[in-house]
């Protein structure tokens, strides 16, 4: 039997700092229900909320606390910020590059009337960024894209494409499920008027957190209705932020763990998080981009990227070597289509998948030596 070596963290991160434990646990006994009374149960849950606000606001550069509005997770924010602002005879622009979270509703939103283009992707995962404006219309509403990609780990120049939409005087949203708490991200710098980020990831909460930063003036239509706390004889929602956007009952136990991971993020440094990463991404990808058999995706040819490596042994079907990995080797990796199918055409691996390695700064220079060792093993 093996350690875990745990190198899914594109997916999730498993290796939360303590604090994070500790905070869910303590709110699961303490934390009564935020803006349902003023009892110290219903306060506790309220301080809760507007400390992980306030901390998310300063992270993502957002003017105000009032910015914030929570999810489950990117893809409900992505399905916020896309269906709450386009509407029939609009037009948008994507990239092949686009997690399923944003190509689905895209998909959607085509079948009910919105124009969509989407930029291509060559054989290393890029696209074109000055294709955006390009492809520009009169009636083009938005520009939505990710900060990284899932599948490759390259990265978008965001400061580029903000600079195009608030030239052309079109919303940008951003997908910055792999980016944030990784890579900084100032949403007023960067001209982005919706960033959607996942709390489970890099910013090392629990699962079921995310939100959106959504710039200050600029209204959503709410993907849901109901109770919010406030304002209850009103037939419809209230609109201002960030009630608009978040109907129901908040997952509390989720955000206490999120605003510990965010103040441990604070506390430590992104950079200095974001080296270690790298460091191990980079020493993998040595290791195994000259092994007889392997092909490794993505664009290697900047030192800034996602701690993302992909690759293909020979071919073997991508599940198979996942299945090995973990069986004989106990390390965890993601097979398959990873969600990214216009990607998976672009690099020619519809039919194979991929394998992807992705790294965090809690892992160990001995465990990425044991993964790319394995590595070769099974392709000799």
């Amino acid at each position: 039997m093996h350690d875990l070596i745990y190198l899914d963290n594109a997916a999730t991160t498993i290796h939360k700092p303590a604090q994070v434990v500790s905070a869910v646990a303590e709110a699961l006994c303490s934390a009564g229900n935020s803006g349902r009374g003023v009892h110290g149960a219903s306060l506790d849950a309220s301080r809760i909320v507007f400390e992980t606000r306030a901390l998310a606001a300063e992270l993502f550069g957002a003017p105000d606390p009032s910015c914030i509005a929570f999810t489950k997770n990117s893809t409900e924010a992505l399905n916020i910020a896309l269906q709450g602002l386009l509407q029939p005879g609009d037009h948008v622009i994507t990239t092949a590059a686009e997690h399923n979270s944003v190509l689905r509703p895209l998909y959607l939103l085509e079948k009910q009337g919105v124009e969509l283009t989407i930029l291509p992707c060559d054989e290393k995962g890029n696209f074109d960024v000055q294709g955006f404006e390009r492809e520009i219309r009169r009636n083009t509403r938005l520009l939505v894209c990710t900060h990284g990609s899932n599948l490759t780990g390259n990265l978008t120049d965001i400061q580029a494409v903000g600079e195009i939409a608030e030239k052309k005087g079109v919303l940008l949203v951003v997908d910055a499920s792999q980016t944030a708490g990784v890579f900084p991200l100032h949403v007023q710098e960067m001209h982005i008027d919706v960033l959607c980020f996942t709390g489970h990831k890099g910013l090392l909460g629990p699962q079921g957190t995310g939100g959106l930063v959504v710039r200050p003036g600029l209204a959503i239509r709410p993907l849901m209705s109901g109770g919010s706390g406030v304002q209850t004889y009103l037939k419809e929602h209230p609109r201002e932020m960030p009630t608009a956007l978040e109907a129901g009952t908040l997952n509390i136990h989720g955000l206490a763990g999120l605003r510990a991971a965010l103040s441990w993020l604070k506390e430590q440094g992104l950079d200095s998080l974001r080296e270690r990463e790298l460091e191990m991404m980079w020493e993998f990808y040595r290791r195994v981009s000259d092994i007889s058999g392997v092909r490794v995706y993505g664009d290697f040819s900047k030192n800034e990227r996602c701690p993302i490596v992909t690759l293909n042994i020979r071919d073997y079907d991508s599940s198979r070597v996942a299945d090995v990995l973990a069986e004989e080797y106990g390390i965890a990796v993601r097979p398959g289509a990873h969600c990214a199918p216009l990607m998976h055409q672009a690099l020619g691996t519809v039919e194979q998948g991929a394998v992807r390695f992705s790294f965090s700064h809690g892992n160990t220079l001995e465990e990425i030596k044991k993964a790319a060792e394995a590595v070769r093993e099974i392709a000799e």
